[in-house]
């Protein structure tokens, strides 16, 4: 992707424009799973893709999962589908109700947090679900500060600045979607309004204002976590630590994020391209990376498994014509990075990864 930019990368974008059914319904699955599974994985969400997949798509759960991570993704997939609703409706502005009521969404209701501090002593704060915070939070960076986000007092006179900004330019129209999202997701995080969720909310609004203005949705991808949160801290660092400057940050002083950002959603609209119109038998793709296999073999496997999902071993040599020792080992390597799994009860496969084609 050495020549690829933004410009490139939405032109491309444009030009098979307007999306079929078929594609569409393409797109929003594989949108659905990797945006709800990244986007809480990032924070700790312990449900695998493929459960994560089943449990969106066809409202299973299967194997070992936490109850809370199950509640968590499927309410983070309601709030994906109020956010787009409600980018859907361009002439209503955004609102703090709504944010507020996004933010409810997610965590579904109040609940309590436990800590263990230095010395043995426990102590223990709830989170408000849908309400600003209460008590200050912070964070460790990775390099031992303590860093500090607006307190509980000025949070709402903050909030209700960056809404306001938002809202007027937006009808200005001088920045780009994309770079007033960048700017709205910086300043956003450097309030970090709720107790939690703080992440979540701001990936969600981040869609949204793309979404807004007609531009493909975008992925943080959990196992990019630290390019995100580098890009970051290098803007933290540009504004300085006093939260009210970094609420009200300009473009120039977020840089580093504003980079990283224009690159993810060049990558993104890009792949979303190849996803719709590659043709090519030996190209799958996983939670938004392209998979080439080197031989036919793979995909002569993944689609006898999609077609018949109960076939045993010997089934499949009979189906494929490639021998048992092959298949055995194409299998365990499927297997091991997670694109296929075989039910432990009916022993049916499960596809994870979804072919080209």
């Amino acid at each position: 992707m050495k020549y690829l930019t933004l410009k490139k990368a939405l032109a491309d974008w444009q030009a098979i424009q307007p999306l079929s059914e078929h594609d569409r319904n393409r797109l929003s699955r594989r949108f659905t799973v990797d945006f709800n599974y990244n986007s809480n994985h990032i924070e700790g969400n312990t449900l695998t893709y493929g459960q994560t997949e089943l449990l969106l798509l066809f409202g299973k759960v299967i194997g070992e999962a936490e109850v809370r991570d199950v509640h968590e993704m499927t309410a983070s997939n309601v709030g994906l589908k109020m956010m787009s609703e409600e980018a859907a409706m361009k002439e209503m502005p955004l609102s703090q109700h709504f944010i507020r009521t996004l933010h409810k969404t997610l965590l579904r209701e109040d609940y309590t947090v436990y800590r263990n501090l230095p010395g043995g002593q426990y102590t223990s704060y709830v989170i408000h679900a849908g309400q600003y915070k209460t008590r200050p939070n912070n964070v460790i960076t990775r390099y031992g500060d303590r860093f500090d986000y607006a307190s509980p007092e000025e949070t709402p006179s903050l909030m209700t600045d960056l809404v306001d900004w938002y809202n007027d330019e937006e009808k200005r129209g001088k920045l780009s979607p994309v770079e007033l999202a960048a700017l709205f997701h910086y300043r956003y995080i450097r309030i970090h309004p709720f107790e939690d969720g703080n992440g979540r909310i701001a990936r969600l609004l981040v869609n949204f204002i793309l979404s807004r203005h007609d531009y493909p949705m975008i992925v943080v991808r959990s196992r990019k976590k630290q390019e995100y949160l580098e890009a970051l801290h290098k803007a933290d660092l540009e504004v300085g630590p006093v939260p009210a400057d970094g609420a009200h940050a300009e473009l120039k002083d977020i840089k580093p994020f504003l980079k990283y950002f224009v690159e993810l959603v060049t990558t993104e609209v890009h792949n979303y391209v190849l996803f719709l119109t590659e043709q090519d038998e030996n190209v799958w793709w996983y939670d938004g990376e392209r998979i080439k296999f080197r031989t036919a073999n793979y995909s002569q496997v993944l689609n006898a498994m999609l077609s018949h999902p109960t076939l045993t071993l010997a089934d499949m040599q009979e189906e494929t014509g490639i021998n048992r020792s092959a298949i055995q080992k194409l299998v365990t390597q499927l297997i091991e990075k997670k694109y296929v799994e075989r039910g432990e009860k009916d022993g049916s496969w499960r596809v994870f990864i979804t072919p080209s084609l």
